[in-house]
């Protein structure tokens, strides 16, 4: 544990300004140094601050990923384990059991999966990519390795089966030849399958890849393989020939057994299934054009959509199961991706929200000889996973347990709360599951294979995730797990667009006007504030009761007049301008002066979207309180909104863009600051205005704020949104090209203000601002898609351009010099690097809190760092984090209470008594290129720590973590960066994730507790942690995807089907397809690599000891298992025996006295 002593560091230094005399340190590996600024006076804080954290404290991992496989291309499941496998085009596998049992893993290369096969009830997997490798995972351990490889060198891989309780693997290939793999040893066997030698030597055509294996249900020794063009070939494994040969004029694309052996289906490409018997291969015994219309007799059946797969499933009780994916008629072309079930005569099309991947049945055996029994159908799609519940007639599906709709509407932003109050996940879903979706299956899911336990390292933790779609969805991410508790849509609060309004929709954004771009959340009032991609913001309050009232809105007209002053007259602003010369009158839209509907003629005071004017019904849960709405300034729309800020205990909330900023008070509804980010400046003469040239060239480039669509922006990546800053899918570590193209200009050319537009904001009663309820139409929108207040350095603006509010803070701290006591504050960063304080005067009780005015008034006091601010904290004078003051929640709609006698609650953290003198407060402040320590009221500048001068920080948040604090930065770079507090000291800094995409930027966020999250995929969140202790106990912490369970036993066939049903002999594929009987594969073929989990897979990868420990009591289970089993079977024998005994006994009797005519 490390001591400053702060006496020492400033005694005998010479007092300086705190932007003069920073340190700096280059590093072109991306992360700078810090170095000690000792700023002011010997007179700042002298007590000594212990740090706690060391760089032992800090380690990254991964952890758990949430939603849903992207891009998905293969499905398994084991049946007797009941775990599910999903395999994608980016080569991830997910595994899945019980809710908290989801495993991810990862091909190395990259390749895409093309199937997936469990050993089944062994715990194990085998994967086939499209490098032409099978894989090996070792499924018993918590984080699957690879245990083997096999790379095939000449030929590809299409398809792979493996038999029940098989240790060989069938390999089929696109020549059309059929390898065979030893499981254990992953060595190609010498005995190999040609296709020249399976067709008849009178066929002059190739007859395809293979696309289907298995063995034949009856007779293990023989072989079906089904290849592309048509013909099906019965192979005699031990004879090595083929038995018989079916020929078909149509492409085949599955092939399914019925249970006996005896028959099976083919489905094919004109969406018709044939249905052969092995005695009579000539042709087929039944086909079914299952949506094809009726022909007359003697015609062909009308061609339909290719049949993908087929799956013939048998039932004791009722007549089979046929189910299939596509076959549709081609002229339905608007129907959706449908799943087939003909059951008897029934036919059942349940159509898809996407296309189908894949599906599988779920049977109560995993034997294939024995009759099915489906219970359920697992069905792939592109962007959903449902299960369909067989056993009811109406088909319902299962509820699923697993997050898999977090991309239901494309994610814009996400917020992260670790340690957040225990009772709001209750209160959560109890509001929110009143509105779960009905008619789900009564039966439980599935897939309820593995373990999990609760880790001993628990808190409450709470996942935010707002949406294209104006949704924000809250879940539950506590233990490793991921629920959905509750879910608000914030487009109830507007109108429905219009058909005949699609063109000012489309000025502003393409597509997803209510896109949530920023949220604010303040777990401990329960006070959410949204802002959208349409320049609105919305608060809200939670209560726990059913409202109907009016919807209140603002329209704030916010502009700048940046070099677009021609020659203003300082004495033509009144102190207070009047109301109505700045927005025009509350008439309808239509009739104002400055606005005309028609096209080609310049808008004016026109808000985005339409606030609903009725009385509207707010459900229990967050209810709309106000909506604050930038308008339209002489013909340019709004600029999107950059930050955002709420305080509960001052009932203030504060955004800005790259325009100027707003300050409202959400208690009175009224603006109390409105003004461009220039006049806050100038404090001391708020109204002077100093002659300009106006603009040579005023222009406006519609690209640089054109949003493109969302839903679109997330299927094809290819599709960007245009913004002005350079995009983060081409970042590099070329300092040149990267600043050059980030110093472009978000804005275009700006309005003329004219001097009655001067802003009033020294009291609430002459804000800038006007309350309506009226049906507004939908304008342009502009400045870059999604910018968070704390990834603003994403777009750094040039000087010679606005300048951008990037970062707010509600706090009460010091803001002028020599202060003696705090008092509310508000921190305002922007994108040139200054940081102004804005002091807050409230009133003094809670009476006159609803009705006087609040004083809003810039300090004068600026501090300066290089690069956009992106966060703000403070720390008391004995290094403890401050929190921001807040109110403790009251239902605002209890009808119980008083209101009269009722008082706000507020828990302010500081005392406001007057301190001693001295500085009594750190402030941390960190930008996009560095970070700085003051202490106030002195603004002295303790610390300085240049982060990256060839890079650019994306994410910044200073969190709590082991009763300490430290600053947590995540860097353009790929960085992780975690530093002390307040030395700056760097504790951590590791190359993570290289940044591919603009999502990861967005969406990439820090919290207490060690944890951070961002979105990996379109569908997909990466939970990780930079706590040691955390990764110390990760292994704890998740599922077991293998546990012992008992194989069934296979169905006693009974003497006549053993005598007449198939083969009697048992087949040995052992002696088959060892190497001393087939010999030596060509090594030339295929390569066997060992895989980095074989000695680990062996040993147990993760457990140490323990897991040694566990691994041999569970070979211990198993063998005692298998010894009960063996005795039990012994004793069936003696006493089998010993009955027949007495009975031939007894026969004996019956007959030894008898003649041979007596019979």
């Amino acid at each position: 544990m490390k001591k400053f002593n702060f006496r020492k560091v400033l005694d005998g230094l010479t007092a300086s300004s705190p932007g003069s005399g920073s340190g700096s340190a280059s590093n072109s590996g991306g992360a700078g140094s810090g170095s000690v600024h000792p700023g002011g006076t010997a007179g700042v804080l002298r007590e000594e601050i212990q740090e706690s954290l060391t760089s032992e404290y800090f380690q990254i991992c991964k952890t758990v990923r949430h939603g849903f496989p992207y891009q998905p291309t293969a499905l398994a499941f084991d049946p007797v384990q009941k775990i599910l496998a999903i395999g994608t085009r980016t080569g991830a596998i997910r595994i899945l059991g019980r809710p908290g049992v989801d495993c991810y893993c990862q091909h190395e290369s990259g390749a895409a999966v093309l199937q997936l096969q469990f050993l089944i009830n062994e715990g194990a997997l085998v994967s086939a990519s499209s490098d032409d490798t099978l894989h090996l995972w070792n499924l018993r351990q918590k984080r699957p390795a690879i245990l083997h490889s096999l790379k095939f060198n000449r030929e590809r891989i299409t398809y792979c089966h493996l038999p029940f309780q098989s240790k060989w693997l069938y390999v089929g290939t696109e020549r059309g030849n059929t390898h065979i793999v030893n499981i254990e040893s992953f060595i190609l066997s010498g005995y190999v399958i040609m296709w020249n030698k399976a067709i008849e030597l009178s066929t002059k055509t190739h007859p395809g890849p293979v696309v289907h294996l298995s063995d034949s249900p009856r007779d293990e020794g023989k072989l079906l393989i089904g290849y592309e063009n048509g013909t099906v070939v019965f192979w005699d494994l031990k004879s090595k020939r083929a038995e018989l040969r079916v020929y078909y004029d149509e492409a085949i694309h599955s092939i399914d057994w019925h249970h006996e052996g005896k028959q099976f289906m083919c489905s094919h490409s004109d969406g018709s299934l044939t249905l052969w018997n092995l005695k009579s291969p000539s042709r087929p015994f039944q086909t079914t054009v299952p949506h094809g219309k009726s022909q007359r007799e003697g015609r062909k059946s009308e061609s339909c959509k290719p049949i993908l797969k087929v799956e013939y499933k048998t039932c004791r009780n009722s007549e089979p199961f046929i189910i299939f994916s596509g076959g549709l008629s081609y002229d339905k072309a608007c129907r959706r991706p449908s799943l087939t079930i003909m059951h008897g005569k029934a036919i059942t099309v349940l159509e898809m929200d996407h296309p189908i991947v894949e599906f599988l049945t779920l049977c109560e055996t995993p034997y294939p000889n024995e009759c099915q029994e489906p219970y359920a159908v697992a069905v792939l799609l592109e962007k959903d996973l449902i299960l369909v519940d067989l056993t009811q007639t109406n088909f319902p599906i299962f509820e699923n347990p697993y997050p898999m709709d977090i991309h239901e509407s494309p994610v814009t932003c996400t917020a992260y709360f670790a340690d957040c109050p225990p009772d709001l996940i209750l209160v959560l879903y109890s509001i929110g599951v009143k509105h779960k979706k009905q008619g789900y299956s009564n039966k439980e899911w599935p897939v309820s294979g593995g373990a999990w336990n609760l880790g001993a390292q628990t808190f409450p933790e709470i996942i935010i995730t707002g949406h294209a779609d104006g949704s924000i969805k809250f879940w539950d991410a506590s233990a490793m797990t991921l629920q959905m508790l509750y879910k608000l849509k914030t487009s109830k609060v507007f109108e429905k667009q219009k058909v005949g309004d699609g063109k000012q929709t489309c000025e502003i954004v393409e597509e997803d006007p209510f896109a949530v771009q920023m949220i604010y959340w303040c777990p401990e009032s329960r006070i959410f504030c949204v802002s959208g991609v349409s320049a609105y913001v919305i608060i809200y309050k939670f209560s726990r009761h059913e409202i109907t009232t009016e919807i209140v809105s603002l329209e704030v007209r916010l502009q700048c007049d940046v070099e677009d002053i021609i020659t203003p007259e300082p004495e033509t602003s009144p102190p207070f301008p009047d109301l109505s010369s700045q927005l025009p009158s509350s008439r309808s839209l239509s009739g104002s002066t400055n606005t005309v509907s028609s096209e080609g003629v310049m808008k004016d005071s026109i808000p985005c979207l339409s606030v609903k004017t009725r009385p509207v019904r707010m459900p229990p849960g967050y209810q709309a309180d106000l909506v604050i709405q930038l308008v339209w300034v002489d013909g340019e729309p709004p600029q999107q909104i950059t930050s955002l800020s709420i305080s509960s205990a001052y009932g203030i909330v504060a955004f800005g863009n790259c325009t100027g900023l707003v300050v409202v008070d959400f208690i009175q509804k009224t603006v109390l600051l409105s003004m461009g980010t220039i006049d806050l400046y100038r404090s001391s003469d708020l109204y002077q205005r100093q002659p300009r040239s106006p603009r040579k060239n005023k222009q406006f480039i519609a690209d640089n704020f054109c949003m493109r669509g969302l839903s679109n922006f997330y299927p094809d990546l290819t599709k960007r949104i245009r913004t002005s800053y350079q995009s983060l899918t081409e970042l590099n570590d070329s300092p040149v090209p990267l600043e050059l193209e980030r110093c472009k200009s978000p804005t275009s050319g700006l309005a003329t203000r004219t001097p009655e537009a001067a802003p009033g904001f020294y009291r609430n009663e002459m804000p800038a601002v006007r309350q309506r309820n009226q049906v507004h139409h939908l304008p342009e929108a502009r400045e870059n898609s999604y910018n968070r207040s704390r990834s603003s350095s994403i777009s750094s603006i040039d000087k010679d351009s606005k300048e951008a509010v990037t970062a707010l803070y509600f706090m009460e701290s010091f803001a002028r010099k020599n202060d003696s006591t705090v008092s509310p504050c508000l921190f305002v960063g922007t994108s040139l690097g200054m940081v102004l304080l804005i002091s807050l005067n409230l009133p003094s009780s809670d009476e006159q809190r609803f009705t006087e005015p609040v004083m809003v008034l810039p300090s004068g006091t600026f501090l300066s760092l290089k690069g956009a601010v992106l966060t703000f904290s403070c720390m008391d004078r004995t290094g403890s984090l401050m929190q921001p003051p807040y109110e403790v929640w009251r239902d605002p709609n209890n009808t119980d209470e008083n209101e009269k006698t009722w008082k706000r609650k507020l828990v302010m953290n500081y005392s406001t008594s007057p301190q001693e003198a001295g500085d009594h407060q750190y402030t941390i402040i960190c930008s996009e290129k560095q970070a700085k320590v003051f202490s106030l009221p002195s603004q002295t500048c303790l610390y300085v720590h240049n982060i990256t001068e060839t890079s650019f920080i994306l994410q910044a948040e200073v969190v709590g973590m082991c009763n300490s604090a430290c600053l947590a930065c995540f860097c353009a770079n790929g960085h992780i960066m975690i530093m002390s507090l307040p030395s700056l000291r760097p504790m951590l800094d590791v190359n993570y994730l290289p940044l591919t995409d603009m999502r990861i930027a967005r969406t990439f966020c820090f919290t207490n507790e060690g944890q951070a999250l961002y979105l990996v995929s379109p569908t997909e969140i990466q939970r990780l942690t930079y706590s040691q202790e955390m990764c110390d106990n990760i292994q704890d912490m998740l599922g077991d995807l293998f546990t012992p369970i008992e194989t069934p036993e296979a169905q006693n066939r009974g003497f006549l089907k053993g005598l007449f049903g198939g083969s009697g002999q048992t087949f040995d594929r052992e002696e088959l397809f060892g190497e001393a009987t087939a010999g030596k594969a060509s090594r030339s073929l295929a390569q066997h690599i060992p895989g980095p989990g074989s000695i680990e897979g062996v040993k147990g990868a993760a457990g140490g000891v323990m897991g040694e420990l566990t691994r041999a009591r569970i070979a211990l289970d198993e063998r005692g298992q298998r010894l009960g089993e063996l005795e039990e079977k012994t004793a069936g024998m003696m006493t089998s025996a010993e009955a027949f005994s007495k009975h031939a006994h007894e026969l004996m009797l019956k007959y030894k006295d008898k003649k041979w005519y007596q019979f």
